[in-house]
C-alpha cells in the first residue's frame, strides 16, 4: 500500500518494537482504515519463527497488541472529534492461538472496536495466514493522561 499507514501519519518517531515506524529492528507493522475494520499486511522473515516455517508466538502477540491499540487510538479520535489519536496503552488484552501460523507468505491483520467509552475502547481482532484465522486477541486499550509515563511518547 502506498497510503502513509496509521503509525506513519500520527507517529513517523516512535520506536515501538510493534509498531514503530523508527525502529529499523521493529516488526514495523502498518495499518490502515477500511470502513469499521483495521487492516494490516505483514510478512514474517525466518528470525521471527519459532521453529523452520512457523511464527512464534509473541510476535503474534505484540502484532495484534499494537494493531489493536492503533484501532482504538483511530476509534477515539474519530469519536472524539480529536485531530490526532489520542496516545493509547494496552490495560489488557488475551490472545487464543488457534494453529501454527506458517511463515511463507504474509499474515493479515483485521481489527474492530467492539466497546467503546470516552477515554477506552475494547478491540477484537484476528491474524489470519494461508486463508485461515491463526490467532484472536480481545483487549482493552485506554487514553493516558499527562503524568502518565506512556503520555506523547509516540
Amino acid at each position: 500500500m502506498n497510503e502513509p499507514s496509521l503509525q506513519e501519519q500520527f507517529s513517523p518517531a516512535s520506536s515501538c518494537f510493534g509498531c514503530g515506524p523508527a525502529n529499523a529492528k521493529g516488526l514495523r507493522i502498518r495499518s490502515f482504515v477500511r470502513g469499521a475494520e483495521v487492516v494490516a499486511s505483514w510478512q514474517p522473515e525466518p528470525h521471527h519463527e519459532a521453529f523452520p516455517g512457523m511464527l512464534n508466538g509473541g510476535i503474534i502477540g505484540s502484532l495484534l497488541d499494537c494493531h489493536g491499540n492503533w484501532t482504538a487510538a483511530w476509534h477515539l479520535m474519530q469519536q472524539g472529534g480529536l485531530p490526532k489519536p489520542p496516545c493509547t496503552v494496552t490495560a489488557d488484552y488475551a490472545i487464543k492461538l488457534l494453529r501454527p501460523t506458517p511463515t511463507d507468505g504474509p499474515v493479515e491483520l483485521v481489527a474492530r472496536v467492539v466497546a467503546s467509552s470516552a477515554d477506552r475502547a475494547t478491540i477484537e481482532g484476528t491474524l489470519t495466514a494461508a486463508g485461515k484465522p491463526r490467532a484472536t486477541c480481545r483487549g482493552t486499550f485506554v487514553a493516558v493522561s499527562p503524568g502518565h509515563p506512556a503520555y506523547h511518547r509516540w
